[in-house]
């Protein structure tokens, strides 16, 4: 897996907002791809009234179209490259290092430093085209946008482990999905202060009902939010278990690939990303950060959710 990644992702202009062009900048020079204008595509999601809006406002020079989600004169530029490159990452098994990030944004609506939902684009895409998609989500929030969309498919599973509760507010274990997507919907929520030991206990016990749905494409909503430095929530991860569940996660699929989502924490973004990759590559792990451990009251309260997401779950998959 190579990334996929062009300088117009940098005009992305949201000054000193968490989610900035620092996060990109601190990996260094870069390889650039090229990129086609992936405009063509956000219909297969999004509508035409809230493109439209979203073109107005970054000819109108940016704004805030929502209370979390800026928008500069370039922005819509740089967010319809990032979907052509997630198509183009998708096709190819390669990891698209795109902003802005996708997963909080809904059909008509931006959310969550979101504009439009690189993943779900992606997702919809080849399900047009007869395939079953795998999105397995592991930022620290949960994607809702991903989870709106597809909640009714049974074409698209969507999986997410994050912190519960934290932003955008849902993602319990009830919510499963709905008519013939009732079952396809798994949300895994962590208590804070969550470690790398609830993480991959989470990540390697729905994994059979994920590797039972036999997906054709596996996409990965790929946040790094979810690491102990980060401080947009409450969870404790080392770069070990991002380096670890992809290594699983490449011995468990074929076709997969990736997109970036969340991580703000400049520091060790890099360290996160690199962890992931030479996971998903197949090459040692090249950091030293030592794994890190839950309380006990924590692992009980784990417990106890995946227990009732395992419930809700076992009428639908063989496998749980």
């Amino acid at each position: 897996m190579d990334l996929i990644y062009n300088s117009i992702f940098l005009e992305h202009d949201t000054g000193t907002h968490p989610e900035n062009k620092s996060r990109l900048v601190s990996l260094g020079e870069l390889v650039e791809t090229e990129i086609k204008n992936g405009e063509k595509y956000l219909k297969l999601i999004h509508s035409q009234e809230y493109i439209d809006k979203v073109k107005k406002y970054c000819e109108l020079g940016g704004g805030h179209l929502d209370a979390d989600t800026i928008v500069s004169a370039n922005s819509y530029k740089a967010a319809v490259k990032a979907v052509a490159a997630t198509i183009q990452a998708s096709k190819t098994n390669n990891f698209a290092l795109v902003r802005p990030p996708g997963h909080h944004a809904f059909a008509d609506h931006s959310s969550g430093f979101c504009i439009f939902n690189n993943v779900a684009i992606a997702a919809q895409y080849h399900v047009n085209r007869g395939k079953r998609v795998l999105i397995f989500d592991f930022d620290g929030h949960l994607g809702d946008g991903s989870l709106e969309l597809f909640k009714n498919s049974d074409q698209v599973m969507f999986w997410s482990i994050h912190q519960y509760p934290a932003f955008p507010g849902n993602g319990d274990s009830n919510e499963i999905g709905e008519g013939k997507g009732e079952g396809y919907s798994i949300n895994v929520p962590l208590p804070a202060e969550s470690a790398d030991d609830i993480f991959m206990n989470a990540f390697k016990s729905f994994l059979p009902i994920a590797q039972e749905f036999k997906p054709d494409i596996v996409a990965i909503s790929a946040g790094f939010d979810a690491h102990q430095s980060d401080d947009l929530l409450d969870l404790r991860l080392s770069s070990r278990s991002y380096y670890e569940l992809a290594k699983i996660l490449s011995e468990s699929f074929d076709n997969i690939f990736a997109v970036l989502e969340g991580g703000y924490k400049i520091e060790v973004f890099a360290e996160c990303l690199y962890s992931f990759l030479d996971g998903i590559n197949n090459k040692p792990y090249r950091f030293s950060a030592e794994p890190s451990y839950s309380r006990f009251q924590i692992l009980e309260e784990y417990e106890y959710r995946k227990s009732f997401a395992i419930h809700k779950l076992s009428k639908f998959w063989n496998s749980i």
